[in-house]
């Protein structure tokens, strides 16, 4: 079994050995391809991208009621002008 670690940013990360001589040859052995790199077979939620991030602050805002939107959009001057 595959031990993976979770990291607050919820990407998945296999461990790889923490002593520098196993490390070593786990290296080696997927540059000769004895070997699969573990970090390379997790694959990323696609709805983990970027991308989503970018799309949800738009579609956030689309439901916000104008008045809530006013509001956030105050806090956030009088937070950036309390400075």
């Amino acid at each position: 079994m595959q031990s993976v670690s979770i990291v607050w940013h919820t990407r998945c990360v296999a461990k790889r050995p923490r002593d520098p001589a196993q490390l070593a040859k786990q290296v080696f052995d997927i540059a000769i391809g004895e070997a699969t790199d573990t970090i390379s077979e997790l694959k990323r939620h696609p709805s983990a991208r970027r991308a989503g991030g970018l799309r949800g602050g738009k579609a956030r805002a689309e439901k916000l009621s104008a008045e809530k939107r006013h509001q956030i959009a105050s806090e956030a001057a009088k937070s950036r002008w309390k400075k």
